[in-house]
């Protein structure tokens, strides 16, 4: 494959996210016939055909697939050639694309404005969305660094620690259960759940949580797509949800949701910073991680606010 051109997979690429050829060719600034031409040569350079020609658009196939991620991989590593040329020279700038999931958004703005602010030529961009949303975004190269509760599996990544990541189960103030101690496994489990999408990462936790309890899994509660509207159900009486605390910290400064006292909790995971470990990191990735080290765990909510009777560090970490 030493004859693919770097114009080559540009043009593959937008044929990819585009789906049509004079799609690509306009957003590369070329004619359609001049991208058939770069398709067609890469096609004689594989031995194969890497697009189907359907009538909803082009569809790559597993060869065009392979070329394709290759494309993605070395678009990366030249976008990070450029970080490295800025780092020896001795500037202090770059580019770092992070991704949250979604319980994350609740600090991940304030984390970055933290961070810009003292390296300000460092430009940032933010990707929201589940987790499995957030891994693909890994697999696909489309974030540096992914901020999330468990590191994946399926991807080889580095993962580091910046903070607690506490999961309580809370309720309206007026609930039967609000103000008990102590309350046991088998008793919450009894109570209608308001739960997240499969394969979110409070989601897996809950399971585990009431896996020992016979049938609870069968009927886990009602799904719904995101936190905030797990909380408003909450607030409206529908239930009561299993969650991140620091997807809650102003309801429950301001009295709208509490705590339950559930014996077991707060089950307590932690905040990773992850980023794949089979490509270079770069130079802004490092400051980044540095950062995160450092000063993370202060732009996560304070928990001492929310478990008043338990002992926590200045940072947020328990004791």
């Amino acid at each position: 494959m030493l004859n693919v051109t770097l114009r080559q997979l540009r043009a593959l690429q937008a044929i990819y996210s585009s789906g049509k050829i004079s799609s690509a060719a306009k957003e590369l600034g070329l004619t359609a016939p001049a991208v058939t031409l770069q398709l067609k040569q890469m096609e004689e350079e594989a031995g194969t055909v890497l697009f189907d020609r359907t009538a909803d658009g082009m569809r790559p196939t597993d060869a065009g697939l392979a070329f394709i991620d290759a494309a993605q991989a070395i678009s990366e590593r030249l976008r990070l050639l450029q970080d490295e040329v800025d780092a020896i020279k001795g500037i202090r700038k770059g580019t770092l694309r992070l991704g949250v999931v979604s319980t994350a958004k609740y600090f991940a703005p304030q984390l970055m404005a933290g961070f810009m602010k003292e390296f300000p030529d460092i430009e940032m961009t933010l990707a929201t969305g589940n987790r499995q949303e957030t891994i693909a975004n890994l697999k696909n190269h489309a974030v540096d660094i992914a901020l999330m509760g468990r590191p994946p599996k399926d991807v080889p990544v580095r993962a580091m620690v910046f903070g607690d990541h506490p999961l309580v189960i809370v309720a309206r103030p007026d609930h039967p259960l609000a103000g008990l101690r102590d309350i046991s496994k088998k008793r919450i489990a009894q109570e209608h759940f308001l739960i997240r999408e499969r394969g979110s990462g409070t989601r897996v936790s809950l399971e585990i949580f009431l896996g020992e309890i016979p049938g609870r899994l069968d009927n886990l509660g009602t799904e719904m797509g995101s936190n905030e509207t797990i909380k408003q159900a909450v607030m409206a009486g529908l239930g009561i949800a299993f969650i991140s605390a620091h997807t809650v910290a102003s309801e429950l400064e301001t009295g709208r949701l509490v705590i339950l006292d559930v014996v077991g909790m707060p089950i307590r995971r932690q905040w990773f910073s992850i980023s794949r470990s089979d490509r270079v990191k770069s130079p802004a990735m490092s400051v980044f991680e540095s950062f995160l080290l450092d000063k993370g765990a202060m732009y996560l909510p304070l928990l001492s606010t929310l478990y008043p009777d338990a002992a926590y560090e200045k940072d947020g970490t328990t004791r």
